[in-house]
This record gives structure tokens, C-alpha cells and sequence, in this order.
């Protein structure tokens, strides 16, 4: 042994990891089992893992496989993919959260038959996006492997006219169910599609929810009635919603304290709640009073329903997140859109159409003027303005978005 400072000189372990590491480091891909690299390459991107299919026959292979499929399902979650919805409804075109980019998909050709051109995303869960066509017929669709399938048709005799909200919730074993909430606001009533039995429940009645939690629906107002008045600027303003055709279904599904509920704004723009576990209905206090101009939508966040609105005070327009306080029976702020930012909206009539996802809510700001793309972080009320969607040199203008988790594995 060599001293070295009067101390004596062991070897260092230390020195050896370097070695080690870089054994490991070299240690190629190909000497993995399959079983192996299943578990390795599902851990990337969605999107690097469509990259890389090219590499060699033994990646493709194995990303064909059953083990490979069962590899991603166990992985916990995707960061989200925003499904765009074009006034065209002729493209498949997303964006993608993790690498902040826009990408085209293929078009799933059951909807490009020339019967189902006029399908329509209205709901998404999961890794599936849920389309309806005018005849009333649902698909269901990965817009990542482009697999789809047409729904049993459900009886229009079951349903009370007319059809307010289609909500679809995905679960953890992959199956799902698709929810048709209709009726006019004093008798709502809801019929389930469940994809492990493949067939339609039968339609249930909601009561009238009859404690204090919400405001009560009085059973003598109508929904379809609307108040008109003058607005500011003098123009004559309806009370009732207009809303775009991807988005007149608009829901959302959450799941609290083991009860299911779907969230919808009603045609007033208040919030309707319907509780399918407890089949009971209730109506949420208004943000704003109906006179005031303003633009709304429901989005879920991690299982919590947050209101996104756009009003307009003091001129200047502002863009605020909020939730129901429980306790308190009333709206609390969560996050705000920068006023220097939210001002450009200003005394443009834009709407609003919005989509939850984690943390993060997608916001499409559209209006004869302008359109454009917000993403909102509300946990560090962070707003980013999206760049434009630009196809063949084109820039793209959508009206609204689904999310959606891109899950290879994911089956209709």
C-alpha cells in the first residue's frame, strides 16, 4: 500500500463507479428482452415513440404487440393532447401539450365515409374522442391509431327532446360510458351507453334536488325563454346562448365523493348540475347578473368543475377562472388572466370555449375579429398565448378543443 499525506492509501470504491456506469451505458438496446424493452419504449412520448417506429423491424414489432400495449396501460398518465375542432370539420388536427407544437392526424376513415362527413367531435375521456352526425348516430374514436367504431343507434323515442348535454367518461379498466342528458330544466332526464355491455341502459328521470346546497330549479321557469335589453354599445343582446355546433352539447364529468356528475350550461348560461349516482338535479347561483354581456364555459380540472369567463368592466375585458365554494355557497376567484393581456378582447364579442386538463386549461378566444389560443396554468397562474396552427401556409382558425390522453392502447 502507498502513503500518501501520512494516511494510507486504500483503493476507492468510488473510483469504480464510473467503470460500472459506463458499462451499463453501453449496454445496448437490443441485448433487452422483449419484455424489457416493452416496459422501456413505453415510456416515451407518444409522439417520440411514432418517431422512432422507424428504427429497426424489432421496434415495430414490438409496438405491435399485446405486452407492449399492456406496458403503456400501466403507465399512470399522458401529458394531454387538445383536439381542435375546425368550422370545416374535415381535419384531425391537435396540439400537443408536451412538445408545445401542432400536429395533423389521420382522419379515421368510418368519418370520412360520405354518411358520416358531417360528424362532429362533442366529448372526449381518456385516450377516445366521441363524434355525433346529424341523423344522431355516435362514434367512437382513438385519434391516435385512427381505430373507431359506430355505436349502437339509440331509440329517439327514449330520449326527452331536446338533447342539452353528451358528457363520456373513460375508467381505468378501459371501458366507458356515454351520457345523454336531456329535457327542458323542470324534468331532465339521462340514458347511459356502456361499452362493457355494448348496449343502452334505460332512461332515468333526475328529481328536483330540494336542500340548500344549489339553488333549487323553480319548476315554473323556462329555459327557452330570453330576455332581451341594450347593451353599451346599444346593440340588442339575448339571454339565451348561441353556441357553436361542437360545443352545443358541451359537458363535463367528475366524479365527487364516489358520485358522478355532469356539469352543463344551460341556454340562460347558469350551471346545471345532474348527479347520476343520486339521479337528482340543482342549478348553480349565476356569476353575473343576466343583463350583463358576458362569455362562459364549464371545463374539469382533476376532478373539480371550474366556471372560465370573459366579461367586460370598465372598459377592459377580463378573463377569470372560477370554482363553487361549497361552504360558502358562492363563486371563488382561482386564477385571472393578466389585464394587459385580457384588454385585447375588449369590445370584440369574443367567445369563449374552453377545456380542462390536470392543471392546465385550453382556451380557444374566438370572434369576426380575431381568434386565438391560451393556455392557462391555474395552479401558477401562468397564461401562455399558443402560437398560430398553420397548414399548406394557411393559418387554421378553430372554435374549439377536447382533451384527450394520446394512448396507443386505448381501445373503442
Amino acid at each position: 500500500m502507498e502513503k500518501a499525506n501520512g494516511c494510507i492509501s486504500r483503493p476507492s470504491r468510488k473510483r469504480k463507479l464510473p467503470e460500472e456506469g459506463n458499462a451499463m451505458l453501453n449496454l445496448s438496446l437490443d441485448e433487452l428482452t422483449d419484455d424489457l424493452l416493452e416496459r422501456v419504449l413505453s415510456w416515451l412520448s407518444t409522439s417520440t415513440f411514432f418517431r422512432l417506429l422507424s428504427v429497426c423491424k424489432r421496434w415495430k414489432s414490438v409496438a405491435a404487440s399485446e405486452g407492449f400495449k399492456l406496458a403503456c396501460f400501466r403507465i399512470p398518465s399522458r401529458e394531454p393532447w387538445f383536439f381542435m375542432v375546425d368550422p370545416r370539420l374535415n381535419q384531425s388536427v391537435v396540439f400537443d401539450s408536451a412538445e408545445r407544437n401542432w400536429k395533423k392526424l389521420n382522419h379515421p376513415p368510418l368519418l370520412s365515409s360520405n354518411c358520416n362527413r358531417d360528424s362532429i367531435p362533442v366529448a372526449a375521456a381518456g385516450g377516445l374522442v366521441c363524434f355525433r352526425n346529424m341523423s344522431g348516430d355516435y362514434f367512437v374514436c382513438n385519434p391516435v391509431t385512427g381505430s373507431c367504431r359506430e355505436l349502437p343507434p339509440v331509440n329517439p323515442d327514449s330520449l326527452d327532446p331536446p338533447l342539452l348535454a353528451i358528457a363520456v367518461n373513460a375508467y381505468s379498466n378501459y371501458s366507458y360510458k356515454l351520457v345523454l342528458v336531456s329535457g327542458d330544466l323542470s324534468k331532465l332526464s339521462f340514458k347511459v351507453y356502456n361499452s362493457s355491455s355494448d348496449c343502452w341502459e334505460e332512461k332515468i328521470i333526475l328529481r328536483r334536488k330540494t336542500d340548500d346546497d344549489c339553488t333549487e330549479l323553480d319548476s315554473n321557469d323556462n329555459d327557452d325563454d330570453a330576455m332581451y335589453f341594450l347593451s353599451k354599445a346599444g346593440n340588442v343582446v339575448a339571454t339565451n346562448m348561441q353556441r357553436s355546433p361542437s360545443k352545443q352539447y358541451s359537458s363535463v364529468i367528475t366524479l365527487k365523493d364516489g358520485d358522478e356528475i355532469v356539469y352543463f350550461l344551460s341556454s340562460s348560461g347558469t350551471v346545471v348540475a345532474c348527479n347520476l349516482t343520486q339521479k337528482h338535479l340543482s342549478e348553480y347561483p349565476r356569476l353575473l347578473p343576466v343583463f350583463f354581456e358576458y362569455s362562459i364555459d364549464v371545463v374539469e380540472c382533476k376532478g373539480e368543475m371550474l366556471v372560465v369567463m370573459l366579461s367586460e368592466f370598465f372598459e377592459s375585458a377580463s378573463l377569470r377562472v372560477w370554482r363553487f365554494g361549497e361552504k360558502t355557497k358562492t363563486w371563488l376567484q382561482v386564477a385571472s388572466m393578466p389585464p394587459a393581456m385580457s384588454h385585447v378582447y375588449y369590445g370584440k364579442k369574443v367567445d369563449v370555449n374552453c377545456v380542462g386538463a390536470g392543471d392546465q386549461i385550453f382556451i380557444c378566444l374566438s370572434s369576426v375579429e380575431l381568434c386565438s389560443y391560451v393556455l392557462c396554468d391555474i395552479v401558477a397562474n401562468e397564461w401562455i398565448e399558443l402560437p398560430k396552427c398553420c397548414m399548406n401556409g394557411e393559418a387554421m382558425n378553430f372554435m374549439s378543443a377536447f382533451s384527450f390522453e394520446p394512448r396507443i392502447e386505448a381501445c373503442v
